[in-house]
């Protein structure tokens, strides 16, 4: 919220009713969940796990379908006409770039 705008108290109730009819999940929204023990993390490391496609109805996720792995699951979460340009599945494998390249980041070490 801007400066200007002044305080949540202030702002219209049809302004803030829109800002959260904005943020919220679109329903149709997919996702793959790694259906392995313990918290959801690093998903993106764990490519050849299995995967449930979830589905969101405005409400709660629903189960869609189970893929093998993230490749047999990528088709079903970005679907034809969506948005989302699709991209190759492992983009790391043809990009002609290096993704981490020689620097001086602040996050880099210093070379001694």
């Amino acid at each position: 919220m801007d400066a200007e705008e002044g305080s949540p108290a202030e702002q219209p109730l049809a302004e803030w009713y829109a800002e959260r009819a904005r943020r919220r999940r679109a329903p149709g929204t997919r996702d793959a969940i790694t259906l392995t023990p313990g918290p959801r993390r690093a998903a993106h490391l764990f490519q050849d796990v299995p995967r449930l496609v979830v589905e969101w109805d405005g409400h709660a996720w629903q189960p869609v379908a189970v893929a093998e792995n993230y490749a047999e699951a990528y088709p079903l979460i970005v679907r034809p006409g969506s948005d989302a340009a699709p991209g190759p599945v492992f983009p790391q494998a043809d990009t002609p770039v290096p993704l981490l390249r020689k620097g001086t980041g602040r996050h880099r070490k210093p070379d001694r």
